[in-house]
């Protein structure tokens, strides 16, 4: 029995697994403490404590900022695989979301905004993808206890950021906006000082180095391409400057191009590279209308902080009785319900077993219930109209509905990619992974702009119903995926 095996301190775990949970744990009560209260800081008006932005800039920057955080992913795995390690990688991106939230908890306006919104979405894409890997690094290759282990790990996550939207929520809205984001910092110190302490008696030394180092040769080439990116990026800013075309709604809109553009790169590299195999490009076309799919549950569902929180603020009773909350506090209802589903799910995959629908059907389900949760948002509005405030119940029940479809569409693709993936583009296809969440939040600061309380139920209508429709699509469309999967289910 090695040393891995015999470490059981933790819950019958390796003690490391308490020092990850509880660092993940702090980040995420930062960071959905953060996002709870951001959209409306950015649109209260300067004498309600806010930056006085216009609601469709302030839902645009948001969908953006949250398109940015998961297009650095990348960037973090990168500097831990081959400069870093894992360990330090965590560490600075800790401290840079730290910095981050004290940024917000200045008073200098629209300027700490932005350097925040840097800080944070650089530290979060050092952090986030990093500490998943570690908690892998604590099992041996045949240790059973690796998938319950992420499950406990998985439950801190969401711990977090149930906490959050309700304490930081309440201190942001009700007390001062700038203490809210302090509460945030303070909950990522706690974070970085936990793992900081714990971190050098517990957590295994291959963390402190890189696992593939990066030679001189292949840095010079790195570096190269990098002063490409940047030189190009320039002349397009150069470009729209001379034109008069430099605002941040243009900003905004280049972002999402190069969100969308970076997922087709791939996807041609990959389709045309002669490192894979006639199965393994089958396999590729089979993810492709999966990807596709993912996009469009994560608009939906990541408009959940965006335009289900105007709804909350604008439309929603917020009191029973004495009890008066703010609408920061619906942002807890994601994460709930994840925690309630997880074990359920659990009992129905365990008892369908070969029964169980394919991966290509559990997506076309997935949209199925992401479309639902919109349809079902059109109800408030032609019932009560727009300019009445409703029961908190129409909310809670979207985010459930919703919350469904998450079940049948992350963890399964999270799975269908490993499955799928060419063996020479492995890493690059868990990061497409994540890119379709960065690529449906571009949409997204594109797509709130429409939203208003004048287009609320034609909004949630249309992009309900075009998501369902894509579901039925989809579903017709398993028989000829589950052929092009090549025996994968």
């Amino acid at each position: 029995m090695d040393k891995k095996t015999m470490d059981v301190a933790f819950l019958g775990h390796p003690r490391g697994l308490s020092t990850l949970f509880f660092t993940e744990m702090w980040e995420r009560f930062s960071y959905y403490g953060m996002r709870a209260i951001l959209l409306f800081y950015m649109y209260y008006s300067v004498a309600s404590g806010g930056l006085g932005f216009d609601k469709v800039t302030a839902a645009s920057i948001m969908s953006i900022y949250g398109a940015l955080v998961y297009l650095s992913s990348a960037i973090g795995g990168f500097v831990s695989d081959r400069i870093w390690g894992s360990r330090r990688t965590v560490f600075f991106g800790g401290i840079l979301i730290m910095l981050g939230h004290i940024a917000l908890s200045t008073p200098f306006g629209r300027t700490a905004l932005f350097i925040s919104i840097g800080l944070i979405v650089i530290g979060t894409g050092l952090l986030k993808p990093n500490v998943s890997e570690m908690v892998g690094d604590l099992y041996g290759e045949t240790d059973p206890r690796r998938d319950t282990g992420f499950t406990i790990f998985v439950f801190g996550i969401n711990t977090g950021a149930v906490i959050s939207p309700i304490v930081v929520g309440y201190l942001g809205q009700k007390i001062n906006f700038h203490l809210g984001f302090s509460m945030a910092a303070i909950g990522m110190f706690f974070g970085l000082l936990q793992y900081y302490i714990d971190g050098k008696k517990y957590l295994s030394k291959d963390s402190l180095y890189p696992n593939d180092p990066i030679d001189p040769e292949e840095l010079k080439g790195l570096l190269q391409k990098i002063l490409i990116f940047v030189i190009g990026l320039s002349l397009i800013f150069i470009i729209m400057s001379l034109f008069n075309l430099m605002n941040l709604t243009n900003i905004i809109l280049v972002i999402t191009v190069l969100a969308v553009m970076i997922p087709i790169y791939y996807f041609v590299i990959m389709l045309s590279s002669s490192k894979i195999t006639k199965k393994e490009r089958s396999r590729v076309w089979a993810y492709i209308p999966l990807f596709i799919a993912s996009i469009l549950f994560w608009s939906i569902e990541e408009q959940g902080s965006v335009v289900l929180a105007f709804f909350a603020e604008e439309q929603t009773k917020l009191s029973i009785g004495w009890l008066h909350y703010p609408a920061s506090v619906f942002q807890s209802m994601n994460p709930l319900f994840i925690m309630i589903y997880v074990p359920l799910f659990v009992l129905l995959w365990t008892k369908l077993g070969n029964k169980q629908p394919s991966s290509p059907a559990k997506f076309a389900y997935g949209l199925f219930f992401a479309g639902l949760s919109f349809i079902w948002m059109m109800l408030p509005g032609l019932l009560s109209g727009t300019n009445t405030r409703v029961s908190p119940l129409w909310l809670i029940t979207s985010w459930a509905l919703v919350i469904v479809g998450e079940m049948l569409i992350s963890p399964i693709g999270l799975s269908a990619t490993t499955k799928l993936s060419p063996k020479a583009f492995q890493s690059q296809m868990m990061s497409m992974w994540f890119l379709s969440d960065a690529v449906a939040q571009a949409f997204n600061s594109q797509l709130v702009r429409f939203y208003s309380k004048e287009t609320e139920v034609m909004y949630y209508g249309l992009v309900g119903a075009m998501t369902i429709a894509f579901g039925i699509i989809l579903l017709l469309m398993v028989p000829k995926i589950k052929k092009l999967m090549i025996g994968v289910r």
